[in-house]
């Protein structure tokens, strides 16, 4: 029972980073601060984690718990293998018993045991298409993941997936909001220096356009600042645009 509270606080904690983070980055920064804590929580000693994340060909380490975690997944990174990128691109759990003995990633396992690091789990994040990623768990003490501490990692893994997907896709919608209202913002100056041309120049609106084009061009800038300028020379105040609620 106890088990099942904590699954149910974990994920509540979870709901919350999304509604109160205000990026992707800053979500991921404090899923591995809540990812350590839970997780030192559940086995009893304290271990730190560190996302690593795959998007568009990109992979990069995208937050961590504290500077060693950091460290200790970049290394990995440098080597190009080991089990939090295996981990990320097969999809499958890896856990390394001890960095010492494992033969897999021979490299990065002796590099990190020489900082004292003896235990790796590497658990896969399942996101949208065209990114991947991968929770990654580090302990100071060998064979630390024992079956139990691998189901907890996994379920855990399992519900910061959810919202982290929820997150990115949020980021998204935030990201095309915003381009949006920028266009229209960019859109109502020009038709007001359209307006303001045509109506000294008694030109179409073409005509009007063409001019701004030319100016545009001509010094080097960009028809929305061409346009704002020549609107700030009437208004001293910027022009609004007005969107429906």
């Amino acid at each position: 029972m106890d088990e099942i509270k904590l699954d149910a606080s974990v994920a509540e904690q979870l709901q919350d980073l999304v509604i109160n983070s205000d990026d992707v980055n800053g979500f991921l920064a404090e899923l591995c601060e809540l990812s350590a804590a839970a997780l030192s929580r559940a086995l009893g000693r304290d271990v730190s984690c560190a996302v690593t994340l795959s998007r568009h060909h990109r992979t990069t380490t995208a937050a961590w718990s504290n500077p060693a975690a950091r460290l200790f997944d970049e290394i990995q990174h440098g080597f190009g293998e080991g089990p939090c990128l295996h981990a990320m691109t097969t999809g499958t759990t890896v856990l390394v018993r001890d960095t010492r003995t494992d033969p897999r990633w021979p490299e990065y396992g002796h590099a990190i045991a020489s900082m004292g690091q003896f235990s790796v789990l590497g658990v896969p994040l399942t996101l949208d298409a065209g990114a991947a990623a991968a929770l990654n768990v580090f302990g100071a003490a060998p064979d630390i993941f024992d079956a139990a501490a691998v189901r907890k990692a996994e379920q855990f893994a399992a519900q910061a997936e959810k919202a982290l997907r929820l997150a990115v896709r949020i980021g998204m919608q935030q990201k095309l909001a915003a381009d949006l209202r920028a266009a229209m913002e960019s859109r109502t100056a020009i038709d007001l220096a359209a307006g303001i041309i045509m109506g000294q120049n008694r030109c179409s609106q073409a005509e009007a356009m063409s001019i701004l084009t030319k100016a545009s061009s001509g010094r080097n800038l960009k028809l929305r600042d061409v346009a704002e300028k020549l609107v700030a020379s009437f208004a001293p105040e910027a022009p609004a645009t007005h969107f429906d609620d």
